[in-house]
């Protein structure tokens, strides 16, 4: 591996957990608009920048988990059991919950659950969400009352993949690495360098870049760029665009039919990485207690939210243009999260041990310490 670059050194991992819970709070926003909750259009465009979040969170990511490779040289088991703790002692308990409350509803209620069908077979959805295959070439599936759980099955396959490609070397990297992007398709292919743009920006963190007042003002631009992109909305015509020069019709596009538009995004998350490391934003150390705590509850937020939203809608004669109402479902979700939260990311260690205990008996990586990359 490369000598550990200096990439989350403070405050900029401040800065970076900062970016991750605004972005998650954005993608709340999103979802409160697209089930209904409020009027389309009567928040402006502040619910229009949810995949925007999403590509925040792919290229911060790499970023994150390239630099602790980087930095702390974990073995292949030790890293393994990071990202499996990571995904599962989230996505597994608010998995199960999505399921008995969509269980519930549709023996409770007149309504019918999204993705309702999952429901009848849960002996092939249940595993099958939990390899996180939803997204893998024509398939376009997630678990009911869980929308956001499609970007989940690109995150946990890109961190596959790139542990193969660290911890193997040789035939069987070159072998693995090619079954993996095989297994994983066309919409993981088009998205992947979006997550791979984190970890290059890590690999090139060996220094600063630039003086603090012009990481500033580019720090700055970097902003005004995203402010350009929302208000003029270039999404919609690179989207049209991505979906006529697509060449191969008998494959949807589905979730990764804003790529084009993707690449634009993570273009300007970079240049806002890259200064923001190198801008000297002392002041957020002062805050970095909130800012971690409240971020320690992103993971849990970011999906299990939209279970609190499907059933607000489902169970509560809800007006979407009452404030009271609005309260309430923000009210609900600030607890349910408090409450999931305590019992998922910050029981991430019970999963560290269960999966420390899966993974001793044999390595099924490079033995420990040894890396290829």
């Amino acid at each position: 591996m490369q000598s550990a670059p200096p990439a989350l050194a403070q405050p900029f991992s401040v800065y970076l957990d900062l970016t991750r819970l605004l972005a998650t709070l954005m993608v709340v926003l999103a979802h409160v608009e697209y089930f209904g909750a409020i009027p389309k259009g009567a928040w402006g465009l502040v619910p229009t920048v949810g995949r925007e979040a999403v590509i925040v969170f792919f290229v911060l990511s790499g970023l994150v988990i390239a630099s602790t490779v980087a930095q702390q040289r974990p073995s292949a088991r030790e890293y393994a059991v990071a990202r499996l703790s990571r995904l599962y002692s989230v996505a597994l308990p608010v998995l199960l919950l999505g399921l008995a409350c969509a269980l519930a509803v549709r023996a409770f209620t007149d309504v019918l659950p999204p993705h309702g069908y999952v429901l009848d077979k849960l002996y092939v959805y249940l595993p099958f969400h939990l390899l996180f295959l939803g997204q893998h070439w024509n398939l376009a599936e997630v678990p009911p009352y869980i929308e956001p759980y499609w970007s989940l099955n690109y995150e946990a396959w890109y961190y596959l993949l790139f542990g193969l490609a660290c911890y193997l070397d040789g035939r069987r990297r070159i072998l693995l690495v090619a079954l993996a992007l095989a297994l994983m398709g066309y919409k993981l292919w088009l998205l992947l360098p979006v997550w791979l743009a984190g970890v290059w920006l890590c690999r090139r963190s060996r220094g600063p870049w630039l003086g603090v007042r012009a990481a500033r003002a580019g720090w700055l631009a970097s902003l005004a760029l995203l402010g350009a992109w929302v208000v003029l909305r270039l999404e919609d015509p690179l989207r049209m665009a991505a979906i006529a020069w697509w060449p191969f019709p008998e494959l949807p596009l589905g979730s990764a039919d804003r790529f084009l538009g993707d690449y634009v995004v993570c273009a300007i998350v970079l240049l806002n990485f890259a200064c923001a490391r190198d801008a000297g934003f002392t002041a957020l150390e002062r805050v970095a207690p909130a800012v971690r705590l409240l971020a320690s509850y992103t993971f849990t937020l970011y999906l299990a939210h939209a279970i609190v939203i499907g059933l607000w809608l489902a169970l509560y004669p809800h007006a979407p243009d009452s404030g009271a109402d609005l309260l309430g479902l923000g009210a609900a979700i600030v607890a349910s999260t408090y409450a999931l939260g305590t019992l998922t990311e910050h029981r991430r260690h019970v999963f560290r041990g269960l999966f420390a205990w899966l993974l001793a008996p044999r390595g099924f990586m490079a033995p420990a310490g040894k890396s290829g990359a």
